[in-house]
């Protein structure tokens, strides 16, 4: 924590809206991208809202906005400005040009922040500083005010000498490419680790980011895993066996995936995400409380295609029902009835009957249906098992 005499630093948030956005969605979109500054340190402010036909190509927002948020940051000392959308290099010098506080930030920027924070291990460290690396490459000439400079003398190319901006251009470019190197070296290590696990029946915890699947992790493997109330508590990959009845099999806890998730961090961390690919059976946990939990479970699914997980038996895990509120429908009211209207027994009964998944409701918080949850694992792994042990099956 900080101290009382320490300076809290104070962000404030911009997002657009467009024609084909709804308005409340943008407004979920920032509350999220509050969520992030608050895991990262930073005290949101307020919020900014701009309607238009397009992000501006030179300072993503129009001019009298930015006024406005110039104006703002100024009369009351605010540190960050995060947007809701990746900005381009010109972007940032631009808006940077007129907006005077210690940074302007994007989402990306701010979700690599985040994760440099929370790795643990060195690698996950790698990881994180080769997508640091990647997204930094194409926006070197904005970063340092010497980037102009000549470096000329000897050693260095044409008469001209070297411009800084290519001298950093070149030790970035070497960065990653070693980086590359170690971690395909640190990768052919995880996968002969991966192998050595022989035919054991793998499943693995996936999600959006703080749905509670390390709580999960903790109650099924009976471990310690790190759980917060926090985005991205998880980056590093853990993997348990877990016994239930007397079926064997390895659980593994990944890292949560989030709307926007940055392309530099898919790549990065696609390796780690092995344990998903691997998997034979994914619990797909679900927060039940998230406004737009269907949106959450699309985009989940949509990252689960794009690391090539997307055919993989999903068993969904709808999270946190004990905090499920929701407000009845008035019968009286003109307005149609929508998912918030919804109990939680309708909610229920409307999914199970869709057929999309398997799924079952808990409180991996309050120990609510937990027993099914396990019982439901153990036939599922029980299955699996039997196909691949035929003679030798559940002596142990």
């Amino acid at each position: 924590m900080k101290s009382m005499q320490e300076k809290i630093e104070t962000a404030v948030f911009v997002g657009i809206i467009r024609p084909q956005d709804e308005e409340r969605k943008v407004r979920e979109y920032l509350d999220e991208l509050e969520f992030l500054a608050e895991t990262a340190g930073v005290q949101g402010d307020r919020k900014f809202l701009q309607r238009v036909d397009r992000p501006d190509n030179a300072t993503y927002i129009r001019s009298g906005k930015l006024e406005e948020i110039a104006n703002y940051c100024e009369e009351n000392s605010i540190n960050y400005v995060i947007f809701d959308d990746e900005l381009s290099g010109m972007q940032q010098r631009n808006i940077e040009k007129i907006v005077k506080c210690s940074a302007i930030i994007d989402r990306t920027s701010l979700i690599l922040e985040i994760f440099a924070q929370r790795a643990q291990t060195s690698y996950a460290k790698m990881q994180v500083e080769l997508a640091r690396y990647n997204y930094m490459l194409p926006r070197l000439a904005g970063m340092w005010t010497h980037l102009e400079r000549q470096r000329g003398g000897r050693g260095t190319r044409g008469g001209m000498g070297e411009t800084q901006i290519e001298v950093d251009r070149r030790i970035v470019k070497e960065r990653i490419t070693r980086l590359k190197e170690q971690l395909k070296k640190v990768d052919k290590q995880m996968a002969t680790q991966r192998g050595n696990r022989g035919n054991m029946v793998r499943l693995a915890l996936v999600g959006y980011t703080n749905v509670g699947k390390s709580t999960i992790m903790n109650m099924l493997a009976k471990s310690e895993v790190f759980a917060e109330n926090k985005l991205f508590a998880t980056l590093d990959t853990t993997v348990r066996k877990v016994v239930i009845e007397n079926v064997p099999f390895l659980l593994s806890d990944t890292v949560g995936f989030i709307r926007k998730l940055p392309t530099q961090l898919i790549e990065a961390f696609k390796s780690t995400l092995d344990e998903v690919r691997e998997a034979d059976i994914l619990l797909h946990v679900v927060d039940i409380c998230a406004p737009d939990f269907e949106e959450q479970m699309a985009i989940v699914e949509k990252t689960l295609e794009d690391i090539g997980a997307g055919n993989k038996p999903v068993y969904v895990v709808f999270n946190k029902i004990d905090s499920y509120t929701y407000e009845p429908y008035d019968e009286f009211s003109l307005e149609p009835k929508n998912k918030n209207n919804r109990s939680l027994d309708e909610l229920k009964n409307s999914w199970i009957a869709s057929e999309k998944a398997p799924c079952i409701f808990i409180s991996a918080k309050e120990k609510i249906n937990i027993e099914k949850l396990r019982n439901d694992i153990y036939k599922m792994v029980a299955e699996i098992h039997a196909g691949r042990y035929p003679f030798n099956n559940f002596l142990y």
